[in-house]
């Protein structure tokens, strides 16, 4: 399951990125998600999000 990043919460603290380990993302103004393929839904990037702005896509 991808991470869904909402775009009306991120902010562009980069926390996503810092805390992923498989680089899913890249921030830029926002943060976006490059690599979906490549989540093992860990979901350190929802738990971790001070905006509450990532979800796991079913």
């Amino acid at each position: 399951m991808p991470p869904k990043v909402d775009m009306d919460k991120c902010t562009g603290c980069g926390t996503c990125a810092d805390v992923c380990p498989n680089e899913v993302f890249e921030v830029d103004d926002k943060s976006q998600v490059v690599r979906p393929d490549d989540c093992s839904s860990c979901e350190q990037c929802v738990s971790e999000c001070p905006e509450e702005a990532i979800t796991l896509e079913d």
